[in-house]
C-alpha cells in the first residue's frame, strides 16, 4: 500500500511540473501602463540584439525614477507569446503579441537590430505592415543598428535622412538606393525617425531622444544613473 501512495505521489509531482513548464512557456507577462506617461514599445523577435534593446530600455525604463517629468512606459511587442530567444541566448518573454493583442497605442516605437533584419525577416509582411501603422501614429521612431532596414522597408525614410551599422552602410545603400544616408555619426535624427548606429551607443540615441523630451540636466541625471558620461556636443551626430 505505501508503495502504491508513493508512487501515486511521485506521478502527481511529474504531472504538476510538467503542467508548469507547459504553461510558462507559454506564458504572456504583465506590464503596468500607467496613464499620463508616454508608451514605449520595443519590437522584438528571435535573434534581436541583446545591446540593441537592453541600451535604449535601460534608459527609458529609468525616467520613471525621475521626479518632475512625464516618464516612460516600456513593454515589448512580438508576433507571438512565447519566449524570444536573442541572438546571444537571453530568452525574453513580450509583454504583447501585435497579431492578437490589443497593444497600447505607442508614442515612441523602438526597432532594435536583429539577426535577420537584411534578409528574411524584411519578407515578414505582418511585421512590416505592423510597423509602417504604428510609425503613421507615433510622435517618434527609433532604430538601432540594423533595425533601420525593417524602417527603409516599411517606406518610412524616403523623406528622411538616416544611418545604421556602420559596416552595413554599403549594404543599405545598396539595398536602398533613393534613401538619403549619413555614415560617420552615431545617430540621425530627422522629423519623427532617430536612426542610430547601434551597438553600445544606442545609449547615446536613446540618451539624445531624452534631452529632447525632458532638457540636458535630466538626461545628464538618466546617463549619471548608469554611470555614461553624457555631452551631446561630443557625439557626431546628424540633426535635421
Amino acid at each position: 500500500m505505501r508503495v502504491i501512495v508513493l508512487t501515486l505521489i511521485v506521478l502527481s509531482s511529474v504531472a504538476c511540473n510538467n503542467s508548469t513548464v507547459k504553461e510558462n512557456s507559454n506564458a504572456t507577462s504583465k506590464v503596468e501602463i500607467v496613464e499620463g506617461r508616454y508608451n514605449v514599445g520595443f519590437l522584438i523577435m528571435d535573434g534581436v540584439y541583446n545591446t540593441e534593446l537592453t541600451a535604449p530600455y535601460d534608459i527609458f525604463q529609468h525616467t520613471i525614477f525621475r521626479e518632475n517629468i512625464k516618464a516612460m512606459n516600456t513593454f515589448l511587442v512580438a508576433d507571438k507569446n512565447s519566449y524570444v530567444t536573442s541572438f546571444e541566448g537571453m530568452r525574453i518573454l513580450p509583454d504583447f503579441n501585435y497579431l492578437k493583442d490589443e497593444v497600447p497605442h505607442i508614442d515612441i516605437l523602438v526597432v532594435p537590430s536583429a539577426e535577420h533584419h537584411l534578409d528574411s525577416d524584411l519578407e515578414n509582411t505582418a511585421m512590416i505592415n505592423w510597423v509602417k501603422e504604428v510609425s503613421d501614429n507615433a510622435t517618434y521612431v527609433t532604430s538601432h543598428c540594423d533595425g533601420a532596414f525593417v524602417l527603409a522597408k516599411a517606406g518610412l525614410l524616403g523623406n528622411a535622412a538616416s544611418t545604421t551599422f556602420p559596416s552595413d552602410i554599403d549594404a543599405y545603400k545598396t539595398m536602398f538606393p533613393h534613401l538619403d544616408v549619413r555614415k560617420d555619426v552615431l545617430f540621425v535624427h530627422d522629423g519623427k525617425f532617430i536612426t542610430s548606429a547601434g551597438g553600445a551607443k544606442s545609449f547615446e540615441a536613446a540618451l539624445y531622444l531624452c534631452e529632447v523630451l525632458y532638457g540636458k540636466e535630466i538626461a545628464q541625471r538618466l546617463a549619471g544613473g548608469l554611470v555614461i558620461d553624457w555631452d551631446l556636443s561630443k557625439v557626431p551626430h546628424t540633426i535635421i
